[in-house]
């Protein structure tokens, strides 16, 4: 028998391993008297041993006390200490719940006496920033942060070795097999029990064929979401600490990172795909072999399945151990999600993603084409996908696309028409849904013009047939063809077939399904969600050769485009998201992107009627083949153009130049103030943002997009205060002071002999979240810069064209008029034209610096684009939109107030909104980093929504003025869960 103090755990040999029985107050005297370290101690969950953390009379944190098992012996513990001091000392970045010492160097560790066992009692450094754990929904920033710190422990402690490491426990996936058959019994539903031990047996079947090649070594085996400390503060939050190293062993390198991946599956909003940013981190800190890749997956399954078993037996031995029992439900959930999907597919998509995943093999050309009457070159393709022209004008959206599109290409004369092989069809994606929609192909679809025969390619036996079906082998793979069910096949189950032999006669218009897939290989869906397609698309293959047809491309090969943007685009014009998706269609207020998947667009003010907008498609088409050339041309759409313009603006504002953007716009409003006033000294608003060119960046003081903005202003620029009523230096009731400070600098600005030319802001506050200005505020600062003979220059590049729903142009709820409005980006939804609206006597003051000319601003294009815009807003209502949908959606956004605490303050009026979030209402401590969480959390719940303001803490609320109650609500649901799942909830 070896020497006690030698002895290691082996879990077979063990009943149970219930927590040692240790009260708060023993607690406290042993940490006292054999650890000196007085505290107040208190209890912390633990599946097998008893923890508790000590605090001194103040509450602060002293040190974690942790009393193992009486099952395990001193020798374990040694070299659980030995493995955190190893760690600490390689990754001086990471917190490590090492073992603290006394004053001589001694460690804080000693053997007592607990229930009338010996174990060991130590005091652990204590890690603030509290656990990853709970259900709060992991990012992929987090997920690839645990890979890496995963990684970097499997890499430090390969080489370490202790003859504490020799012990045998549940928790050692190499005994997997043997856990859950002894402890299966303690799950009491047959259904489930029925469920793990299935699960079990495939998943040993495939790690065990791959055992050989899994290199063993030293491992933590339990970096799970319980045992990772976030960085204090950290948002999304960042793992750097480690604790618990209680199930320090030898095992299956590999098992490390199964066992990570296992504790995320619980999370809210978490599936099986996005584990792979934690599989791709630790693959690039720590390579894994193709053997290891392999085995992935099968070992996170075993895991679950262990968990399964082991919480229900932990609870039924120590019933008063309440983090025991209240991990039932937790654990359970990372058994559905490991299993969620085939063993195959989720191995694919692990070898997809470490760069393991095999060409599959050619379908040779069959002895006989499948369908005996249907030439190779009578075959058309049909395109179903983001690209495609059959999706124009909404039609993705409608019943019967596919076939309507089918027939059209049947129309132009080929025999029969085709879909590609793992193609996306956008023909598949509803509007407005929080999960991605199952859009990839795994088969081909046919459309048959005349009746055709369906032969066997090859020699083989038919699997299964019946009316719409027949299932029958092809070489080492399995065809299905599926077809209208009042159709029989000439073939019986079972039978034996000759090459070429009849399997089914297909009428002249008949559709059918074919898919070929390898023969031990799970029942592949019709179409998969794009997330998963690089793990079923594998197991299957393209059945073109059978058709005489050459095999398409893979349709899941790497996408470069980003890296070519990066290569050519100047990185300074950035993009929205570390990851985008690739966008290419849009309709109304839907994005579309290229995998088929639909986003909510929250943030286009560019496109006020909406995407691909038919009047404006068919408007830009019909002036295009007519003409397109400068505005010195004499031809009438600029004038009728001009004339509608000027019509909507109040008197005196009756003359129209036409340039391209709003920094156009806005420089050139500038320009004539300067040079009607003879004045060039400018008055802007703090916090604005009004364009890049020199004048509107010289005017621009929003630090998102330039942080020097207030140090670098030229010396002809003036800044006040941000009237911001909500965040500003004076808030609610005492905002009506920004006015009086406000004329106050422009008075002395004339008193020092520099009169403002031009005093210029939005209307309505855009940068800040669309904050409406102060009542009054504009009144008595356009008085004060016109007293002094400046010019009251009004953005409206954002706030104008009905935006605001009560208001067509923003300076109508301040109830003024301007002398220069600048006008933009709605007005040519998303072509680029731009306006200055002014008096006659203002514009013909520019004479006197030069002429004005703009190629494309007020070509016949563009002034037909304006024109259309104008109809359609007055026609379909938008302005009336905005305030009836944009009032609903505002009170949706409110009353998120009530159940998130983050939520601070819903801004603006009509479709101009904006939702901003505080960590703290009183303070009003801006959340920055939350903000950026929830944009990427709600991308990938289907909804395209941006930060703005100076602390990027406002959601920017801009959509389409098309936005419908449907779309509104959608919004507001999304934004709710995602809150809850990001933790935010009340």
């Amino acid at each position: 028998m070896p020497h006690p103090e030698h002895r290691t755990v082996d879990f077979f040999a063990e009943d149970a391993l219930p927590v040692p029985v240790v009260t708060p107050a023993e607690a406290e005297l042993l940490a006292a008297e054999r650890l000196g370290l007085p505290g107040r101690a208190e209890p912390l969950g633990s599946q097998q041993d008893a923890n508790f953390l000590l605090r001194d009379a103040d509450g602060a944190a002293l040190a974690v006390l942790k009393i193992a098992n009486p099952a395990f012996g001193a020798l374990e513990v040694e070299a659980q200490d030995a493995a955190a001091d190893l760690i600490s000392a390689a990754h001086p970045e990471l917190r490590v719940a090492t073992v603290l010492h006394h004053s001589d160097g001694a460690p804080r560790r000693a053997a007592v006496q607990v229930g009338g066992a010996e174990t060991t009692a130590r005091l652990l450094r204590h890690l603030p920033g509290g656990a990853l754990s709970g259900p709060r929904h992991l990012s992929a920033t987090t997920v690839a942060a645990m890979g890496t710190l995963a990684g970097k422990v499997s890499a430090t402690l390969r080489y370490f070795r202790h003859p504490g490491l020799d012990r045998v426990l549940q928790w050692d996936l190499r005994h997997a097999d043997r856990v859950v058959a002894r402890l299966a019994g303690h799950v009491a539903e047959p259904e489930r029990r029925d469920a793990v031990l299935a699960a079990t047996a495939e998943a040993w079947s495939r790690v065990a064929a791959l055992a050989d090649g899994l290199p063993l070594q030293a491992v933590h085996l339990d970096l799970t979401d319980d045992n990772l400390i976030r960085r204090p503060g950290s948002c999304p939050p960042l793992p750097d600490g480690i604790i618990d190293f209680g199930d320090l062993t030898t095992s299956w390198a590999v098992a490390e990172l199964a066992v990570q991946l296992s504790s995320m599956l619980h999370h809210e909003g978490f599936e099986p795909h996005r584990v792979l940013p934690a599989v791709r981190a630790f693959h690039a800190v720590r390579p894994l072999s193709a053997a290891e890749a392999g085995a992935l997956w099968p070992l996170v399954v075993l895991r679950a399945a262990v968990l399964v078993v082991s919480g229900r037996q932990q609870a039924a031995v120590d019933a008063d151990n309440a983090y025991a029992t209240a991990a039932l439900d937790r654990e359970w959930r990372v058994f559905e999600q490991a299993t969620r999907l085939p063993l195959a597919v989720m191995t694919q998509l692990v070898a997809h993603a470490t760069g393991f995943a095999a060409a599959p093999d050619p379908v040779a050309p069959p002895a006989h084409p499948l369908l005996r009457d249907v030439p190779a070159g009578g075959f058309a393709v049909l395109d179903l996908s983001t690209d495609a022209d059959a999706m124009d004008g909404g039609a993705w959206l409608e019943a019967g696309v596919e076939d309507r599109a089918a027939a059209a290409a049947l129309a132009g004369g080929p025999a029969a028409v085709r879909t590609p092989h793992g193609g996306v069809r956008l023909s598949r994606t509803p509007a407005l849904s929080a999960v991605s929609p199952a859009t990839v192909a795994t088969g081909v679809d046919l459309w048959l013009g005349p009746a055709a025969v369906a032969q066997a390619p090859e020699a083989g036996r038919v699997l299964s047939a019946g009316p719409g079906r027949l299932e029958l082998t092809c070489g080492a793979r399995v065809l299905t063809l599926s077809f209208a069910p009042g159709t029989s096949p000439l073939v019986a189950e079972g039978a034996q077939l000759d090459a070429g032999a009849d399997l089914v006669r297909l009428p002249a218009g008949a559709t059918v399904r074919l898919a070929l897939r390898d023969a031990d290989a799970p029942d592949v869906p019709p179409l998969v969600r794009p997330e998963y397609a690089a793990g079923w698309l594998p197991l299957t293959a393209d059945p073109a050769p059978l058709l005489g047809l050459t095999a398409d491309a893979p349709a899941n090969g790497p996408d470069d485009l980003l890296e070519r943007r990066g290569a050519v685009f100047a990185t300074v014009q950035g993009h929205y998201y570390d990851a985008p998706p690739r966008i290419e269609r849009g309709w109304r207020h839907h994005l579309l992107s290229t995998d088929g998947r639909a986003y909510l667009d929250i943030v286009n003010n560019v496109t006020p009627l909406g995407h691909a907008h038919p009047r404006v498609e068919q408007a830009v088409a019909r002036q295009l083949r007519r003409l397109n050339t400068n505005s010195r041309f004499h031809y009438a759409s600029v004038v009728e153009f001009t004339e509608r313009l000027a019509a909507l603006l109040p008197d005196p504002l009756d003359t129209v130049f036409l340039v391209n953007s709003g920094s156009e716009a806005v420089d050139l409003g500038l320009r004539l103030a300067i040079g009607a006033t003879g004045q060039p000294d400018v008055v802007a608003l703090r916090e604005a943002y009004h364009g890049w060119t020199y004048a509107s960046d010289a005017v621009s003081t929003s630090l998102q997009d330039n942080p020097n903005a207030l140090a670098t202003r030229p010396s002809w620029v003036h800044t006040v205060d941000s009237p911001n009523s909500y965040r500003g230096r004076r808030r609610g009731a005492d905002a009506a002071r920004y006015a009086p400070e406000a004329v106050a600098a422009i008075d002395a600005l004339a008193a020092a002999g520099r009169p403002a030319g031009a005093f210029v802001s939005e209307t309505f506050y855009g940068n800040a979240g669309g904050v409406a200005l102060p009542d009054g505020y504009l009144a008595a600062v356009y008085a004060a810069v016109r007293r002094h003979g400046g010019l009251a220059v009004a953005d409206e590049v954002q706030a104008g064209y009905g935006r605001l729903g009560h208001w067509f142009w923003g300076f109508e709820q301040q109830q003024v008029v301007p002398d220069i409005v600048c006008v933009a980006k709605a007005m040519g939804n998303g072509h680029p034209l731009g306006a200055v609206v002014t008096t006659k006597e203002i514009a013909d003051r520019y004479r006197e610096q030069g002429y004005f000319f703009s190629s494309t601003g007020g070509s016949p294009v563009s002034s037909v684009v304006g024109l259309t815009v104008l109809d359609a807003l007055r026609d379909e209502d938008l302005q009336g939109n905005a305030v009836r949908v944009g009032g609903h959606l505002k009170d949706r956004l409110r009353a998120l107030a009530d159940r998130h605490r983050i939520v601070g303050a819903v801004h603006g009026s009509g479709l101009y909104l904006g939702l901003e979030l505080v960590r703290d209402r009183g303070t009003l401590e801006p959340a920055g980093e939350e903000t950026a969480e929830l944009c990427d959390r709600m991308l990938d719940l289907g909804v395209v929504v941006q930060p703005t303001g100076d602390h990027l803490n406002i959601l920017k609320i801009k959509p389409p003025l098309c936005l419908d109650t449907a779309a509104a609500d959608f919004f507001a649901d999304t934004l709710d869960l995602a809150l809850t799942q990001l933790g935010h909830a009340h």
